[in-house]
């Protein structure tokens, strides 16, 4: 069965921004007087930010959800700053390209993410992925009851190209959530790339079909 869709994560998969998203993270979660390593911060990269701040406070006494919020609150508008201006953010070898590459055989280009729509927003503006043709749907963790890991935001989109069968999708991304929000969703491919928070070694427990260090490696996959 050929595959008709394939989601992409952004940060860390797509787009090589991934220290810089984990530096926003650390430094407004220091602005509310917590101190997250960047080895922790790397570990719930994928989640929906707003759960991922939660996992980071479990630990920690007096959190309300009050507090959590306005730590969100701060997290966003910081990185829609960061996206809007900074000079850091590239696209990763060969994305572009690959997009291209799939499209030129009839597949659908998704993209999804842990961000809220108003980030996944402003980076998407920014590199006019829409403009230029290169993407046919995004959505954000916010616009589904639940983000990563459960399966929602792919299943929106398949609905979105009324694809009923998941094994004419395949996932592709950076983290332990990305693979299992993959699996959940029952797609035929789960890829996992080593462009971000995690490293191969890292990604083998999660059981992903594959594990490549380079984005052009996902047409040959739905292509074998």
């Amino acid at each position: 069965m050929s595959i008709k869709l394939v989601v992409f994560d952004i940060a860390g998969t797509t787009i090589q921004d991934e220290i810089g998203v984990m530096n926003a993270f650390k430094s407004t979660m220091n602005q509310h007087g917590y101190d997250a390593p960047i080895n922790e911060i790397a570990l719930v990269m994928g989640y929906k930010k707003i759960e991922a701040i939660r996992i980071l406070l479990k630990n920690e006494t007096g959190v309300t959800e009050e507090l959590i919020q306005a730590i969100h609150n701060d997290f966003v508008e910081h990185m829609i700053n960061f996206y809007r201006t900074s000079p850091q953010i590239e696209v990763f070898p060969h994305t572009e390209e690959t997009f291209e590459r799939l499209h030129a055989q009839g597949i659908k280009i998704g993209l999804n993410t842990g961000f809220t729509r108003a980030i996944a927003d402003t980076i998407i503006n920014r590199l006019q992925w829409k403009e230029k043709g290169l993407i046919d749907y995004l959505i954000a963790s916010d616009e589904v009851e639940q983000g990563r890991p459960h399966p929602y935001m792919i299943q929106k989109m398949m609905a979105e190209f009324g694809i009923i069968d998941a094994n004419e999708v395949a996932k592709v991304g950076d983290t332990e959530v990305d693979v299992n929000e993959g699996q959940n969703a029952g797609c035929k491919y789960v890829i996992g790339v080593t462009t971000g928070s995690f490293t191969r070694e890292e990604l083998e427990p999660y059981h992903p079909t594959h594990i490549i260090d380079d984005i052009a490696d996902v047409v040959d996959i739905i292509n074998q």
